[in-house]
């Protein structure tokens, strides 16, 4: 993605939280003529010592699957907050409206999870994180109704070999922070958000 240097993440875990915090991703592989297709799904974002890796599954009739089974290009792309910015928030009016958000971009090698077991696995992460008590209640499910559901999806990971962050929060421009606080601060929940991370960036 487009990337000035002002707008760069000073270090990967403030975007693997942010990944972390907004993990409904977008993945974008090139079909065989080229073109872009995407997919929308949850992912599981882990860092270890063997870097991060990011599991995801989709349904096994989804074309998108073939593709990357063959190896077609793909990302995965992460969007946090993002809200308008009003000129408003300038001291003078030689200035023009903008948009502030926060994302990230996961590119690396994909491998396909393919064992029932490692699959299971995959699904316990995702429970694990959006609803722990769901996970007995999946145990319990009768084995050839788990093994159905296993067998309708396709499960990959992505390991990482580039992450870019970019956290685009006008913090260029400090003689807007006052007042952009102030009005992030009383607004949704995407401009609170951002007025959080603005803080903790500028330390304002």
């Amino acid at each position: 993605m487009y990337l000035p240097a002002q707008f760069a993440a000073p270090d990967d875990a403030l975007t693997l939280e942010l990944m972390r915090r907004h993990p409904f991703a977008t993945l974008i592989s090139t079909d065989a003529e080229g073109a872009p297709f995407a997919t929308h799904l949850p992912v599981v974002v882990a860092a270890g010592e063997q870097g991060v890796r990011l599991d995801f599954h989709l349904a096994r009739a989804n074309p998108h699957v073939a593709m990357l089974r063959a190896g077609a290009p793909s990302m995965l792309a992460f969007l946090g907050p993002n809200a308008y910015l009003s000129p408003t928030v300038y001291p003078d009016r030689q200035r023009v409206p903008t948009w502030n958000y926060i994302a990230a971009h996961a590119y690396g090698r994909l491998d396909e999870v393919t064992t029932e077991v490692d699959k299971d696995a995959l699904l316990k992460s995702l429970i694990a994180l959006h609803e722990p008590a769901y996970a007995e209640q999946w145990r319990g499910l009768e084995a050839a109704f788990q093994r159905a559901m296993l067998s309708a999806i396709a499960a990959f990971r992505l390991t990482v070999t580039r992450l870019e962050g970019k956290f685009k929060l006008n913090q260029h421009r400090p003689e807007s922070h006052t007042a952009m606080l102030a009005a992030y601060g009383a607004g949704d929940t995407d401009e609170r958000e951002l007025a959080e991370w603005l803080r903790r960036l500028t330390r304002a």
